[in-house]
């Protein structure tokens, strides 16, 4: 059996037990899965202390294999051990060891022992594709770690929070829960159906007005980012969804809260660019700037509106204007992806129309940014500080993936899919935002281009200074 090496290192400015307790949180292993890398936890028995199990579905080129994982050797603030029992590999041991390096610094050496199985064949077959995906994996994974414990230390000297979450399931919400709870913070995940720990802390129904509000007390915000999903055929019952969802719903929570006893301090309520309406060509926006006349403007001005309860309470309320989420599992570069892994992607249309994108990355930071500082009300436009052209972004995302992407989709094709009306509010829309309350309120962006934001969402970005 010929065993193979791989090591990583990350240097980080934070103390060695801070580094440690990330990795011992709830949410680490979600933070820590690469984007890319289909992968499914079937069960969790434990943290990462001794004789602690995870059990994984992964996916490689759409064949499925199950890992079966066992922590041994824990020494807090020192290091922890895993290995495998079961699956792919005929060795692997992962040793992740932490060292202080002075009072305010510490270091994680990640380093992975491994052995293929079918002796030599098993290198000669699959031994360049193992080696370049553990490159690609710890690059993401030292990237994001040292992001978010940047992230974690701007606000360090604040108290750790309870958190109710809405659309915790969601593309953003996910990942938003995972990054809260690994920084210390307790999450309470509002969600439809069962109670399921983890998935769903808290059952609602915003069409019935349902919503525990005894199980909402002495929380210290809510983040509300539930609404039925935009990139649909506007059917008249989806639009209909479209609205009350985000209607009912955000009137529902700015009720409850506004009527506990010990109410939050803090309400983060969903909103979206789409307030400034469609089609305003190049003209530079900002929060100053006035809501559009289209379904989407008018949906967005009720959706903030509906918060009045709340901001009548005393409630610090931030609308989160969010802009084009950048990532590779959903979004719209989602939806896109597959064409652009294949060297088919290009410009919408003309591609003349200006996109205010922001990486899922920084969308999680500014959320967090809005939570903690306490100065932030009102609208905040969450959108990387450039906006692009459609045809700007479509060459940023392949040069990023060594990819050509000069292949334009005719707008009528997606329109055939979509509908008109859809498809013209929103990859036609031209918005070109810039995040001025962000800017104002010392928010660093750590991708604030598309080509750094596709390579760090592909692990072909080193981790760079934040800012």
């Amino acid at each position: 059996m010929s065993t193979q090496h791989f090591t990583r290192s990350l240097r980080v400015p934070v103390p060695v037990d801070a580094l440690f307790a990330w990795h011992e949180r709830p949410g680490a292993f979600e933070r820590l899965s690469p984007p890319w890398q289909d992968v499914r936890v079937l069960s969790r028995e434990g943290g990462i202390r001794d004789g602690a199990t995870v059990e994984l579905e992964v996916r490689t080129m759409g064949v499925p294999t199950t890992w079966r994982v066992v922590h041994r050797d824990f020494a807090q603030n020192a290091r922890f051990v895993d290995e495998m029992r079961g699956g792919p590999f005929a060795r692997w041991v992962h040793t992740h060891a932490f060292a202080a390096e002075g009072e305010h610094a510490s270091r994680l050496d990640d380093s992975i022992e491994y052995a293929l199985p079918l002796d030599g064949l098993g290198d000669l077959v699959a031994g360049g594709f193992v080696r370049g995906t553990l490159e690609r994996t710890f690059r993401y994974r030292h990237a994001l770690l040292a992001h978010d414990l940047a992230r974690h230390a701007a606000f360090a000297d604040q108290p750790r929070l309870r958190i109710a979450v809405t659309g915790a399931t969601g593309f953003i919400g996910q990942q938003l829960c995972a990054f809260l709870t690994t920084g210390g913070h307790s999450v309470v995940r509002i969600g439809r159906g069962r109670v399921r720990p983890g998935v769903v802390d808290l059952t609602w129904d915003p069409k019935r007005g349902e919503l525990d509000a005894s199980a909402l007390e002495g929380v210290d915000a809510v983040i509300h980012l539930a609404g039925a999903p935009i990139a649909e055929r506007w059917t008249p019952e989806h639009r209909r969804a479209i609205v009350e969802s985000r209607v009912q719903g955000t009137t529902l929570i700015a009720r409850t809260i506004a009527g506990l006893s010990r109410r939050p301090r803090v309400l983060l309520s969903g909103s979206a660019i789409g307030f400034y309406g469609a089609q305003r060509g190049d003209e530079l926006l900002d929060e100053s700037s006035a809501a559009g006349d289209d379904f989407l403007a008018d949906t967005s001005r009720a959706w903030e509106a509906a918060t009045a309860e709340a901001e009548q309470a005393g409630i610090r309320v931030v609308h989160l204007r969010t802009g084009i989420v950048v990532g590779v599992q959903g979004g719209a570069l989602g939806k896109q992806w597959p064409l652009f892994q294949a060297g088919l992607g290009g410009p919408l249309g003309g591609g003349e129309q200006y996109m205010s994108p922001i990486a899922l990355d920084d969308q999680i930071g500014a959320i967090h940014h809005c939570l903690m500082d306490e100065r932030l009300r009102g609208a905040v436009n969450l959108v990387a500080p450039g906006a692009v052209t459609n045809a700007q972004f479509a060459t940023q995302v392949g040069r990023a993936i060594g990819r050509p992407a000069v292949l334009p989709a005719p707008a009528f094709a997606v329109e055939l899919v979509f509908g008109k009306e859809m498809v013209q509010a929103t990859a036609m829309a031209s918005q070109r935002v810039r995040p001025s309350v962000l800017e104002a309120h010392g928010f660093r962006w750590a991708w604030p281009t598309v080509e750094r934001m596709v390579a760090f969402e592909t692990g072909r970005a080193d981790y760079p200074a934040v800012g």
